[in-house]
């Protein structure tokens, strides 16, 4: 099987080493343990996962054309698996491939803050030590890395097909599709997207033309609010971008988030909102508020009538999910698994059926919290993991990503929180497409007034000042508009 067999084949061997296993009783489905999945199954042999690891490691223009499908779990070794963790990160972090000595440096780092399980220490320094072995060949690395894409796939596979197991016995047939035909496309995009720009002038021409006329709507998440909407470039939050929200301690960043998801339910998006800080039921009342246009400490005391607001919005409002994560917890990885969740049917404990959703819009409460996939002692480089992974969640998905950051010390005091005041690392603006920070001075706060400054845009100008009136005994972040410098 290769790059370009037919997903048919691809099912013909999930069935085959799934499907037998699965056969029998209902009450005696097969354990996935039972599962094998070797040589005879897929063709990529210990030696050929050694030569990989060596690869990586040692050749740079192996790992540039490589890095992006190699994944430490593809390795059956799992001392050579932490090895190619090792090579990934620093080259994603430096863009070249480790020296004997660099290497040795994060092992050493790895197994100190128990990244790398004691139970593979031995394991790992022998990989390190094959991978720098003197005299090594790198000459086939060109021949090797035109066949990481295939292994990859292969490898994607196998997870899958372990993974599918409990979905085959649940006749989840659907999802399973979805996992092998994502697992067959592994690698398939070696170059990117391709886009040749003059043949698709006219294309773009009458794109151009068709949002003039009205034909075509704007392809944005609205704020909830024209004026707002229409000084950003996509008319609202973009998709596949990065939007974030900056301000300080208690200055209204998750209110904001609240009523941004709000307004983008109420228009008929879905929207997956992920809490990291503030427990799902607070958010949710928060949102009754708001919903309802009920101080929130009257809740309890108009309960009927909240309800009755809320139930009126539900016939034209898209699906609204809320997710909760202790602080620290939830990695870019946690959150791809619990967006592809939510794209099949699943039964609810109440015996009713959720249907699958597909997000317009990802709001996460707040990324400062998040973790990354591959923790560093380098609280900057996991910092930057995160933002990146953040956008790129936000291209994969088709979503507009939105989520908050903190401002330092100075931003807090300054009467304008501006990109120079990001807290712990300014990649964070190098890498959002559009950084909006909220002010309020302790006068305008008793005045039920804020002002949101577009400190950072990769697509329009900024620098200009919205002055809004606010009524958050109500939960809303923005009642009106006043005026824009």
């Amino acid at each position: 099987m290769t790059v370009d067999a037919p997903l048919r084949e691809v099912e013909d061997a999930f069935v085959a080493t799934v499907g037998a296993s699965m056969m029998g009783t209902p009450h005696q489905p097969a354990a996935p343990a039972e599962i094998t999945l070797g040589p005879d199954v897929f063709e990529f042999d210990s030696e050929f996962q050694t030569k990989i690891v060596v690869h990586a490691l040692r050749n740079l223009d192996f790992m540039r054309k490589t890095a992006h499908l190699l994944k430490p779990d593809y390795f059956e070794n799992a001392g050579e698996a932490a090895m190619v963790n090792i090579a990934i990160r620093y080259f994603q972090r430096y863009s070249t491939v480790p020296t004997a000595i660099i290497a040795g440096t994060m092992l050493k780092e790895d197994i100190a803050n128990k990244v790398i399980r004691s139970d593979i220490k031995s394991v790992t320094i022998e990989a390190c030590r094959e991978a720098y072995k003197p005299g090594a060949d790198l000459s086939d690395g060109s021949a090797i890395a035109e066949r990481v894409a295939e292994f990859a796939q292969h490898q994607a596979m196998a997870a899958t097909i372990l993974e599918s197991v409990d979905l085959l016995g649940k006749g989840q047939f659907d999802k399973i599709r979805e996992k092998v035909k994502a697992a067959y496309e592994v690698g398939l995009n070696l170059n990117g997207d391709e886009y040749d720009y003059f043949k698709r002038l006219e294309e773009r021409t009458n794109e151009r033309n068709d949002r003039k006329m009205g034909i075509l709507p704007p392809q944005g998440i609205t704020t909830g609010h024209k004026i707002i909407d229409d000084l950003l470039y996509h008319r609202g939050w973009g998709r596949k971008e990065l939007s974030i929200i900056l301000g300080g301690a208690k200055s209204g960043k998750t209110t904001a988030l609240i009523n941004f998801a709000k307004s983008a339910v109420l228009t008929g998006k879905n929207v997956l909102y992920v809490t990291c800080e503030v427990a799902a039921k607070i958010i949710s009342e928060r949102l009754d508020a708001t919903m309802s246009d009920t101080e929130i400490k009257l809740l309890v005391d108009r309960m009927h009538d909240v309800a009755s607001r809320i139930k009126a919005h539900m016939p034209r409002s898209g699906q609204l999910q809320i997710a909760e994560y202790p602080s620290g917890t939830l990695t870019p990885s946690m959150l791809r698994a619990k967006i592809e969740s939510y794209k099949s049917p699943m039964l609810q404990p109440d015996g009713t059926v959720r249907p699958a959703i597909q997000f317009d819009m990802v709001v996460v409460d707040y990324a400062d919290i998040m973790a990354p996939d591959h923790r560093t002692t380098d609280s900057i480089e996991n910092s930057k993991s995160v933002y990146l992974a953040l956008r790129a969640i936000a291209s994969e998905e088709n979503v507009a990503m939105l989520s908050a950051t903190q401002t330092n010390r100075e931003g807090h005091q300054a009467t304008v929180a501006k990109a120079s005041h990001v807290a712990d690392d300014f990649n964070k603006v190098r890498t959002v497409d559009i950084m909006i920070s909220i002010n309020v001075t302790d006068e305008e706060r008793a005045a039920g007034e804020a002002r949101l400054y577009f400190a950072a845009s990769r697509n329009q100008e900024g620098g200009f000042t919205i002055f809004i009136k606010q009524e958050l005994a109500k939960m809303k972040f923005i009642a009106s508009i006043v005026r824009i410098e």
